[in-house]
């Protein structure tokens, strides 16, 4: 599996946390088995602030198999995916340069 940071972004106006329905149907989906049974593996989570922003680390086979998992989330606003490396792969390789 690869390793990934996603960050999803939306308006205050499409916050899906303001509807309970949207907002526990997001939570549900993000739940480690729901994420298992997509081929993704969720690290971490966490929404910045009075920003409307979510990152997430996750693993999956491939960039394209997270971002179909994260396609809830286009509903209320972007999705971006980069790959991503742990910190002792880039030490071990000299830097953050593939």
């Amino acid at each position: 599996m690869s390793l990934f940071v996603a960050r999803h972004q939306h308006a205050a106006e499409t916050c899906p946390a303001r509807n309970p329905a949207m907002g526990k149907m997001l939570l549900d989906h993000l739940g480690g088995e729901n994420a298992r049974e997509h081929g993704v593996v969720i690290h971490g989570e966490a929404v910045i602030d009075g920003q409307h922003t979510l990152y997430l680390i996750a693993e999956a086979d491939d960039r394209a198999k997270l971002e179909a998992f994260l396609q809830p989330f286009a509903m209320a606003g972007s999705v971006e995916v980069w790959p991503a490396s742990h910190c002792a792969a880039i030490v071990e390789r000299g830097g953050c340069e593939l």
